[in-house]
């Protein structure tokens, strides 16, 4: 097998190895795929403006400030994304061990396929954030953070982009489901009710009118609540000591929303381009949320990201941290732990050498200065 030299390699490789309804599941999206396509190319929208005669014989990649108290090998870490059995028998596991062995921070799906204790347990203090659906059965979501406090996370991560699932052609077109003896590990053995159904088989069938959606949020009550409002961050609070992060704003007036909600902080997030099809790529969001948050709150995003020069751009942009999701998939696949930790010293690699070419001895120095943009097809409010 050739060597594995970027995360493009690693993508390729760990494909050589698996069912097609996984890697449709991993590599599809909403619709057309527009905007998982668009999510990488954003990046090269902006080209770095390098400055020389800077002095970078030292290189130091750590953030320019703590998080939750810590400091990480690099602002990158490893976002949240379901069920990573899929890739490797260990599944989070693995991930949460190559996240402590590399120092990276890690985030860990409501639909991990191990329990948020058991990933807990192997990523320790580097394990930072549950992310978090709310169900219109409260109870379950209210259990859920509870679970995540006892169990030492610092932060809930609500997910706000998915009042609906997205229309995900390839996983209709396969009738995705987990393979035996893969499930949801947070609602293993019977523990809530009605977990979600992964399965998009037709369950409409002699039921009168509504989308099979519709029909499956009918019948259960531990489905995500489309209902949920700003009001509802108040909810949250009650209910833990943990931060409360809102995962999936775009626009600079849910920024500003959220900071009079009362949240910690702010990812910004199109889930990977998994739910509105044709929407913003994070990259371009990335400004205004930033302009918005006028630093009251971190901001932090993920998408698209698969060069270290890509972290670089990211936080010339204002960002304060960056994550990435389907290459922690791929080196999973590819190589377990391994794999995992592959991926993360690629980019650690990949960002200390776009640091230094352009003159940036800490991360301290990046600035927008350091960017030049695209103007020729633009995008404006109407």
């Amino acid at each position: 097998m050739a060597e594995i030299l970027n995360i493009d390699d690693l993508e390729r490789a760990s494909q050589l190895s698996i069912d097609k309804m996984t890697w449709d599941f991993w590599a599809g999206g909403a619709n057309d795929l527009q905007t998982v396509a668009e999510n990488k190319a954003a990046f090269s929208d902006y080209r770095i403006r390098p400055r020389y005669m800077r002095d970078v014989t030292a290189v130091d990649t750590k953030p320019k400030a703590e998080l939750f108290g810590k400091k990480f090998a690099i602002p990158c870490g490893l976002a949240p994304s379901s069920m990573h059995k899929l890739a490797h028998p260990d599944g989070e596991i693995a991930t949460a061990r190559a996240a402590k062995t590399k120092n990276w921070p890690m985030a860990i799906s409501s639909y991990s396929s191990v329990s948020l204790e058991e990933a807990k347990d192997a990523g320790r203090d580097n394990l930072l954030f549950f992310q978090l659906y709310v169900f219109k059965n409260r109870e379950t979501s209210a259990d859920l953070v509870r679970r995540a406090e006892r169990a030492g996370f610092k932060a809930v991560l609500l997910t706000i982009d998915s009042p609906y699932l997205g229309l995900r052609f390839s996983e209709r077109r396969n009738k995705f489901t987990l393979p035996r003896g893969i499930e949801p590990g947070n609602f293993a053995s019977g523990r809530y009710a009605g977990p979600i159904d992964f399965s998009v088989e037709d369950k409409s069938k002699s039921k009168g009118p509504g989308t099979n959606e519709d029909l499956l949020r009918e019948a259960k009550p531990n489905v995500i609540d489309p209902a949920l409002n700003w009001p509802d961050i108040e909810w949250l609070k009650s209910i833990t000591n943990m931060e409360v992060w809102v995962k999936g704003v775009m626009t600079a007036e849910d920024a500003e929303l959220a900071v009079d909600a009362g949240v910690d902080g702010i990812w910004v997030s199109n889930h990977g381009g998994r739910q509105l099809d044709g929407c913003l790529p994070t990259l371009h969001a990335l400004p205004e949320v930033v302009a918005a948050v006028r630093g009251k709150v971190p901001v932090h995003m993920d998408g698209g990201i698969r060069r270290g020069s890509d972290v670089f751009r990211a936080l010339a942009l204002g960002a304060d941290f960056v994550w990435i999701g389907r290459p922690v998939l791929w080196g999973l696949k590819y190589d377990g732990q391994k794999g995992v930790e592959l991926a993360e010293q690629i980019l650690e690699d990949e960002f200390k050498l776009a640091m230094a070419l352009s003159g940036t001895a800490t991360v301290g120095q990046i600035s927008k200065s350091h960017l030049t943009k695209k103007v020729a097809a633009t995008w404006s409010k109407l």
